[in-house]
């Protein structure tokens, strides 16, 4: 239920920041599994990601998120990587947590629709209402030769499927009414097959027939959510995302990412709420400046120089020998694969490098070794100005939190940043709901058949 202002019902609530955080194994800086309290096995110990997510909930954030790839996408001869499958790990922490949101990323590039409809209703199903699938499209050439191919779908065509595979997912959320489960043990009818539909879908990418063997989820959809910078990624998430993980670098690129998005999706018929932008932010905390860039440094000094220019040589679509670590970056870099690879981290990359002059050292070190996302590092008080200031001001509505580690950066957050944010009425102190759309302030969605039934009789 959302709460009313005591003087006026007809005032709006106040908006309210959104925190995730994104579970990255031992933590988003590289050499998180080297420190003394860090399990090298944590990425795939089910322990080590409840245990984040309790921290996360007991601090009422709105959702864990788990990334995901089909493909050894890292240097494993230094860091771990992602390696469990999303959503049979947040079942585990679906089970283990009340009231936090669970969202995991799967591709569509290497799915089918009606699977992960599935496997997302289910999910939705097990945790009560709190699930979300980010949506992606997957550009390594890894993954691509994992499904048999010998080179990355081009980008136009892995958004244009992308965009047709979230349209058959709903058309399969919408198999069953709310209704349609009837139960009745006095006539012996369980379901009523009138308020189960199939998709019938026949498309350029898809032919799938249905309904979907789950009934209608908590949610009705699990949260759409999706990360892409790029003209064709901005497209597919004003027509079907939620939420929106972005890696903009500035505040300006950030507040010009969100206008843009919300034009877009207005032009879609969806309202100025339709969509969140939730900002990927990793935080880097200290009893003191100096303090913090201290930890910075020395987390970012147990990195291999080598490991780091590789990592940043993939994410700008060079061989490392083009990047001199005491001179700035080269100046023809172009989008890599000739425009088919990750635009989001390529530009939050070099717009970092650019804007400052770094070179690439320097630019390795505020990246703190080599990531695509805005790195801040100070003091809790500092933290939260920065993360007031976007919020107020419209860059974002909320962040994807990296803590540098785990769960130790996230219980730093949690003691020093939490606690400033609640006092300045930013942020929740309890939840105020039990589902992910509760959380994120979306409306659950109209089936479109009942809506359809709705109308016939109206008129």
């Amino acid at each position: 239920m959302t709460r009313q202002s005591s003087t006026s019902s007809n005032t709006a609530p106040p908006r309210r920041l959104h925190l995730n955080v994104n579970i990255l194994h031992s933590g988003f800086v590289p050499s998180a599994w080297r420190l003394a309290d860090a399990d090298p096995r944590a990425f795939i110990d089910v322990k080590h990601y409840v245990r984040v997510a309790q921290i996360a909930e007991a601090a009422k954030f709105d959702a864990v998120f788990l990334a995901d790839n089909a493909s050894i996408a890292d240097q494993i001869n230094f860091r771990p990587i992602t390696a469990l499958e999303p959503t049979i790990l947040l079942a585990s922490i679906a089970a283990a947590t009340s009231h936090i949101g669970v969202i995991g990323t799967a591709s569509t590039s290497y799915n089918e629709p009606y699977n992960i409809a599935r496997r997302f209703a289910t999910l939705d199903h097990v945790s009560g209402g709190r699930a979300g699938w980010n949506v992606v499209t997957t550009a390594d050439l890894g993954s691509a030769r994992n499904f048999g191919r010998d080179a990355v779908p081009d980008h136009a065509g892995r958004y244009a499927r992308a965009a047709e595979f979230a349209s058959v997912v709903k058309a399969l959320w919408d198999s069953w009414e709310e209704g349609a489960i009837v139960g009745n043990k006095a006539t012996g009818l369980f379901a009523d097959t009138d308020q189960v539909h199939a998709a019938a879908h026949q498309g350029a990418h898809f032919a799938v027939q249905g309904p979907l063997n789950v009934p209608r989820s908590p949610q009705g959809y699990p949260v759409l959510v999706q990360a892409g910078a790029s003209g064709d990624g901005r497209d597919l998430a004003a027509r079907h995302a939620e939420a929106v993980f972005s890696a903009s670098q500035s505040f300006d690129e950030s507040l010009g990412y969100a206008r843009d998005l919300k034009t877009r999706a207005a032009a879609y018929g969806r309202g100025p709420d339709a969509v969140k932008v939730l900002a990927g932010l990793t935080t880097i905390i200290g009893a003191t400046e100096a303090e913090a860039l201290r930890r910075r440094d020395e987390l970012v000094d147990l990195i291999p120089w080598s490991y780091s220019l590789t990592r940043l040589a993939g994410t700008l679509g060079v061989t490392p020998d083009r990047l001199k670590l005491d001179e700035k970056l080269p100046d023809d870099l172009s989008l890599p694969g000739q425009g088919n690879g990750n635009h989001t981290f390529f530009h939050a990359t070099l717009a970092q490098g650019r804007q400052h002059g770094y070179t690439v050292r320097e630019l390795i070190r505020a990246l703190a070794g080599g990531g695509g996302h805005r790195v801040i590092v100070g003091t809790p008080e500092q933290i939260a100005d920065d993360i007031e200031h976007w919020f107020k001001a419209g860059a974002a509505d909320g962040f994807n939190l990296m803590p540098d580690t785990l769960p130790g950066g996230l219980q730093d957050f949690v003691d020093g940043v939490i606690p400033i944010l609640q006092r300045r009425g930013v942020f929740r102190r309890e939840y105020e709901g039990t589902t992910l759309r509760g959380h994120l302030g979306l409306a659950v969605p109209e089936n479109r058949y009942s809506a359809e039934r709705a109308a016939a009789l109206a008129v």
